[in-house]
């Protein structure tokens, strides 16, 4: 049965409900992420593989098996093996600009769509790979594919989801990536197994499944209002596909603020030159610096190479990638608790818990592995427990706040005048990071040793003071009236100036 809901705004309802066509096409849309999960998870189980790391990357394991002067945290150090997880990354990074245009001119769902297609083709060729370099094209095609899902899915979710409700729905793309990522600790526990050596190839193939369920399902889910108007489509047209989507007649107070809305955002020719504007300033240093918080909380150091990381405390090959899907469970049991609460308690709160968490958890890992693991020999087997438990602690705090939440920020946040721009910058700093830390870690691991995990710890601290004092809650604030919330602020409303000078020529007052 659908929800009713009413939703306050400036003193303004917005009528409607969550019905079976929002859920489903949310559903289907979210789906990108599961690819998007499927992709680090699988890239850190298949790399910790004997018959892959013999295949690809002869020296890797040479280093692991039989040279015993090499110390733990440098057995992995290789360029290229850490080539083949981030070459993902960079080809996502260099793809979301063209999907910005993309996404704006012709509609979300094409975007989606060609991300579809291009992660099909990906995984196709990362399973029947016979050298490293098409095993690195299928990568890189995988990366376009992420390029082009990661900038149109938040947008999609955000645009179709009533307001009261838009964090609940936000958090299903983190919810599909969590729901990836075990599928694929899930798959490489599983193809590990297999005689003959070839497991892998069933584990870098099997991304084409929700690839075409993805590509395939989006041509049966209807484009969002936002976009309609945006793409000049009659309003008759996006009025009737807003009935539906709301599950009520009454739409018109919602309509006129989505056209206004649009004829702003029409009024702004070059989207990011305007993005530069005293006005945006508040978006445009979060579209910066979330996707950036985000990756530095060292959470990918987990997700790509947590086999590896269990590998060098001494756990088997089949215990590391065991731990792997235990923390991939504890992540997504958390980030289904993020949905319940997200709506209820706002956005600071679990920010808060769920970075408290991460910096507690991570400066005992660390000083946990300074103490009990050496250069050479293995961790005893409590104390390796111990770093499990606190992964795992970790990666609740991380489901809690950092990992949904810096998405469903910066999918609400940004004025449809900017918001293709704005959500492109998301992206491209979320996929230089993550490219940046998956091509380091290795080596900073080598290097650091233990003092890796106190570096994102210090980070964590730093994100944390960031979000007490400037990230101003946004629960249940429609889209459309979002920008009240930087004149409110004590710190933006200072960046903003006095007031804003609409048309007729009317200021509106800081409050």
């Amino acid at each position: 049965m659908p929800v009713g809901i009413s939703v306050n705004s400036d003193d303004r309802q917005y009528n409607g409900r969550i019905t079976w066509y929002v859920l489903l096409s949310c559903m289907i849309a979210a789906s990108g992420g599961i690819i998007f999960g499927y992709d680090v998870g699988v890239s850190g189980g298949v790399t910790s593989m004997d018959p892959f790391l013999q295949n690809f990357f002869p020296g890797v394991y040479k280093n692991m098996k039989e040279d015993k002067s090499i110390s733990n945290y440098c057995k992995f150090d290789s360029q290229l093996l850490t080539c083949f997880t981030s070459s993902l990354y960079i080809a996502g990074l260099i793809s979301s600009f063209f999907a910005a245009p993309v996404t704006q001119k012709f509609g979300r769902r094409i975007s989606i769509i060609t991300g579809g297609v291009a992660y099909m083709i990906g995984a196709t060729l990362g399973g029947v790979a016979l050298n490293i370099w098409m095993l690195l094209v299928g990568r890189i095609l995988l990366g376009v594919g992420l390029g082009f899902t990661n900038q149109s899915v938040p947008l999609y979710l955000s645009e179709m989801a009533p307001s009261r409700y838009r964090g609940a729905f936000n958090v299903a793309f983190q919810i599909c990536v969590s729901i990836g990522y075990n599928s694929a600790t899930l798959v490489n526990y599983g193809t590990v197994r297999i005689r003959g050596g070839w497991g892998w190839r069933v584990s870098l193939a099997l991304a084409g499944v929700p690839a075409a369920i993805l590509a395939f399902g989006v041509l049966f889910v209807p484009e969002t209002p936002n976009s309609l108007i945006e793409q000049g489509k009659d309003q008759n047209k996006v009025k009737k596909v807003l009935r539906r989507i709301r599950g009520t007649d009454d739409v018109d107070e919602e309509l006129k603020d989505l056209i206004e809305a649009s004829y702003a955002s029409k009024a702004i020719k070059k989207p990011f030159k305007n993005l530069m504007q005293r006005k945006y300033r508040p978006q445009l240093v979060m579209s910066v610096l979330m996707p950036f918080f985000q990756q530095i909380t060292g959470i990918n150091v987990i997700s790509f190479y947590a086999p590896i990381l269990f590998l060098t405390i001494g756990a088997g090959e089949n215990t590391s990638l065991l731990a792997a899907t235990v923390t991939g469970i504890v992540g997504s049991t958390f980030t289904l608790i993020t949905v319940i609460l997200v709506d209820r308690l706002g956005r600071r709160p679990l920010f808060h818990v769920g970075g408290m968490q991460m910096l507690v958890c991570q400066t005992l890992v660390g000083v946990l592995m300074a103490i009990k693991l050496t250069d050479h020999g293995t961790m005893e087997k409590g104390y390796a427990v111990s770093v499990l438990v606190l992964t795992c602690i970790y990666i609740a705090g991380f489901g809690l706040s950092w990992g949904p939440l810096s998405w469903v920020v910066t999918s609400e946040i940004f004025p449809l005048e900017i918001r293709s721009a704005a959500q492109s910058i998301v992206v491209a700093v979320n996929l230089s990071m993550t490219f940046i830390i998956a091509q380091a870690f290795l080596a900073m691991l080598c290097h650091f040793k233990s003092g890796i995990f106190f570096f994102f710890a210090t980070w964590v601290f730093l994100m944390s003071i960031f979000v007490y004092f400037l990230l101003p809650e946004t629960k249940g604030i429609p889209i459309e009236k979002m920008d009240r919330i930087w004149r409110e602020h004590f710190f933006w409303k200072r960046v903003l100036g006095d007031g804003e000078l609409l048309e007729d020529g009317k200021k509106i007052e800081s409050m």
